[in-house]
């Protein structure tokens, strides 16, 4: 596909590329028993690159006042009820955002004005993404619906219009855009995966094979495969291409029981996946081979795990680089804890901590050992994932952090809270 405003069809997608050529082999891990937690380098203390803070908002009336502490620099308060999805424009100063009131909007993160109010949902709006090339944007809710605009203005941003409305799903769950071209994954209540094809709204596959409600799923980051996981413990990796799974690992694979799928990542070079259960547990997948590499267990037993992500630490932790397929994936979870893991060696490398639950995990486009991290104690927390330090805490909301984005090429972050607000925060 193009990343330009043309929609062409991605020859990966629509099988125009030869097979032999789909996906390399060459992924072959040793399994090496993980040995607990690596202490970090002696002498070194999270707080030597914790940044300086603004002074905090003053809040409250009368007696009993709570002093809250806001060092974001931008609000957007116009949901005014939970928000539960917010996403970046990949180049443009956007966010789009989805809440409990049945609404989306796009809107500025400069100024915090309301660009376009996107109506039409008749539930929650629960998913919300742009476009790889910011061209389209979606809308999913919890009434089925998943809702596409379309940018008209040729010389700013600012101008959307409504496109098309795709339907088949029961409530959404989630929504992917493909990282190259127009065509938009989704997961269902009703466990049943969409792909559709953009701006034609074609369906192009529905992928069945699921038992329960599809928690999350992905493309791998080279376009060309998809990942897909439910609450009853189903993972299953497809080719777009082919309503049959590549492969399936359920449940009755021992190795493999977490209680149920809550979260998912896939490294850079598409070999291997993370998987993180509602149990705590977290499993290492071979993609090539279809199998469980290992299990790592470093989160509370019975703490659901919510978020997972890979960076990029090469040659700082530990003294030893990270090879090519392997590298560093960070889970977070109900327990508060964000375990930073080293898949080369399977070992514990750091813990990062929060006070409540850790909702979402975001890694910089171009600092790629920095991690941020959003929990339900109200705050964001930027570390540097080579030595579990902690650069700064983003402070504003008055509830839980639901969701965050990163925009304007990492320089923000963006965040959506059960308290109705969406703020925007400086990563430096």
């Amino acid at each position: 596909m193009s990343s330009s405003g043309h929609h062409e069809v991605d020859p990966t997608i629509e099988g125009q590329e030869d097979e032999e050529g789909y996906l390399e082999a060459d992924d072959v891990y040793e399994v090496i028993a993980d040995d607990g937690d690596h202490p970090m380098d002696e002498g070194e203390d999270e707080n030597d690159q914790l940044g300086e803070l603004p002074s905090g908002m003053e809040g409250g009336s009368g007696e009993g006042d709570i002093v809250y502490e806001d060092n974001s620099i931008q609000h957007f308060p116009a949901h005014r009820q939970s928000v539960f999805a917010v996403s970046a424009h990949p180049t443009a100063p956007l966010a789009v955002s989805g809440g409990e009131d049945d609404l989306g909007y796009i809107w500025d993160l400069e100024t915090g004005n309301e660009i376009v109010k996107l109506t039409g949902h008749t539930d929650s709006v629960s998913a919300t993404g742009f476009s790889a090339d910011g061209e389209l944007v979606a809308t999913g809710g919890m009434d089925g619906r998943v809702r596409i605009w379309r940018r008209v203005g040729k010389d700013d941003w600012k101008t959307w219009e409504f496109l098309t409305e795709l339907q088949g799903p029961d409530e959404v769950m989630w929504l992917k855009w493909h990282p190259k071209g127009s065509v938009l994954l989704a997961g269902a209540n009703d466990s049943t995966v969409w792909l559709w094809q953009l701006p034609s709204g074609n369906t192009m596959q529905v992928f069945a094979g699921h038992t329960g409600p599809i928690q999350c799923g992905d493309f791998t980051p080279d376009g060309k495969r998809i990942i897909t996981a439910d609450s009853d413990n189903n993972l299953i990796y497809w080719d777009p291409r082919s309503p049959n799974p590549i492969f399936k690992l359920t449940s009755s694979n021992n190795r493999f029981n977490l209680d149920g799928i809550t979260s998912l990542a896939i490294n850079p070079s598409s070999t291997l996946a993370v998987v993180g259960g509602a149990a705590g547990g977290v499993r290492v997948v071979s993609l090539s081979k279809g199998e469980v590499l290992n299990a790592l267990g470093g989160h509370k037993e019975g703490e659901s795990v919510e978020s997972a992500v890979f960076v990029n630490i090469v040659g700082t932790v530990g003294g030893s680089a990270s090879a090519p397929g392997g590298g560093t994936v960070v889970t977070g979870g109900t327990d508060g804890k964000a375990c930073i893991w080293d898949l080369n060696t399977m070992r514990l490398r750091a813990t990062l901590e929060h006070e409540d639950s850790i909702t979402t995990l975001l890694v910089h486009p171009t600092k790629p050992h920095l991690v941020v991290s959003g929990s339900a104690d109200k705050t964001l927390r930027t570390w540097d994932a080579r030595t579990g330090a902690l650069l700064r805490e983003h402070k504003g909301h008055h509830g839980p952090v639901l969701g965050a984005a990163l925009g304007l090429g990492g320089n923000v972050i963006v965040t959506a809270g059960d308290d109705g607000a969406c703020l925007v925060f400086g990563t430096e």
